[in-house]
């Protein structure tokens, strides 16, 4: 869901890495130079419980999330100047159009499962969020499980691309991807992977091409139902007088300030303050400070919203609530989502603030389905997904449950 900036849209789940957990502690402080309630605390004992010379015990993805969300001005200070290699698990491109591109990930071992599995991410962030860095990746993960995995990377929209709608992405890209996937894998069947609007994508597709080639449909924070009483503090985008299409006029295709999930705070400021203390090269081979520092630079690049998509996803799909009500189309087609019959399973975060509980749930009274689960897990919109308790909350569940579902 587009996300307004100052909100809690800002938390990025973070992972520690070993060792080097003083000087994490260090930098945790809020803005009046004071650690924010419970953050340290919890991070300072665990370390000691855990002893500093032993395996490092890990913060809670809630507790991390927490302190980045609301110290990730002074650690952009603190590590600017700092990048670090993400997206490192080996894929090549199996097919490509427009901005899009279609990659399949190199096997580390032997496929055990025959139906291949396709990630589908958001349109306005990068979906190296999925592989962030070598040890705290889920595509590493599900690679080393056996799956085989493909990643539909939308690309950056250019001016050219501001028509684009959602019909587009579904009944163009998304098909073709599809097709694609199965002809690469001479496959019979395969799973979909949709994360928040990616879900939102995949759902769609599964409404329109329902069918025995597609097997499996997993809907990670996917916001189906924008009921106002479920938006939270987004509620004010179903207001009186907020029109889209002021923004598209505008600009076009709508910027990342206004609809990512991050601002670009600072970022001046600490390119160069990073460059005159000389020490972001030095930081960024700490491995305690490493996924800090990737989901840093995840959240400061992202990815400008198709206007006539953005107007749609306002319009229709927030404020109209099309989709729930059963009135969104694609080209004249109506989107109905009883028409998912395939094995369906969404997952919602406790602490998601982008994609609430009740929002997520609603897939389950409106697909089709027979074979369905509704799985809730401790954290947030990006923590559940690159947290310390991802491996064995998302990571663990999806493996499990499409195990039982890719023979």
């Amino acid at each position: 869901m587009p996300a307004a900036v100052g909100d809690e849209v800002l938390v990025k789940g973070h992972r520690v890495g070993d060792g080097g957990r003083e000087g994490v502690t260090a930098g945790v402080r809020g803005a009046d130079g004071a650690a924010p309630s419970g953050a340290t605390e919890e991070f300072s004992r665990k370390a000691r419980e855990g002893g500093m010379t032993e395996k490092p015990v890990a913060p809670s993805a809630s507790t991390l999330e927490r302190a980045f969300r609301y110290n990730r001005v002074w650690l952009r200070l603190l590590l600017a100047g700092a990048k670090v290699a993400t997206g490192q698990t080996p894929k090549e491109v199996i097919w490509a159009r427009n901005k899009a591109t279609l990659y399949r990930y190199v096997p580390s071992a032997q496929i055990r499962f025959p139906v291949p599995l396709l990630l589908v991410y958001a349109l306005i962030d990068r979906p190296f969020i999925l592989d962030l860095i070598p040890g705290n990746s889920f595509v590493e993960y599900l690679v080393q499980q056996g799956f085989d995995v493909y990643l539909l990377d939308w690309g950056i929209p250019g001016g050219q691309d501001q028509a684009l709608l959602f019909d587009d992405y579904v009944l163009d890209y998304l098909a073709e991807a599809v097709r694609q996937v199965l002809r690469a894998s001479r496959a019979e069947a395969v799973s979909l992977f949709g994360a928040c609007i990616g879900g939102l994508l995949a759902a769609m597709y599964a409404a329109l091409f329902p069918g025995p080639h597609l097997r499996n449909l997993i809907l990670y924070a996917t916001p189906i139902d924008c009921s106002p009483e479920h938006l939270g503090w987004f509620r004010w985008i179903t207001a009186p007088g907020v029109r889209p299409g002021w923004l598209v006029a505008l600009f076009g295709n709508v910027p990342p300030e206004f609809v990512g999930s991050t601002p670009r705070l600072l970022k001046w400021t600490s390119d160069y303050l990073g460059a005159f203390l000389g020490r972001g090269d030095r930081l960024s081979q700490d491995r305690s400070l490493a996924t800090w520092i990737a989901l840093d630079q995840w959240v400061s690049e992202g990815i400008p919203f198709a206007g006539e998509a953005f107007r749609q996803m306002i319009h229709d799909l927030i404020q109209h609530n099309k989709l729930v009500k059963g009135e969104f189309r694609l080209r004249g087609r109506p989107v109905d989502l009883k028409n998912i019959t395939c094995s369906l399973l969404s997952v919602a975060g406790t602490q998601d603030v982008i994609c609430r509980v009740p929002q997520a749930e609603a897939i389950m009274r409106l697909a089709g389905s027979q074979d369905k689960e509704f799985c809730v897990l401790e954290g947030g919109h990006i923590g559940m997904l690159a947290g310390a308790e991802a491996r064995q909350g998302l990571w663990l569940k999806v493996h499990r449950w499409l195990e039982a579902r890719s023979q």
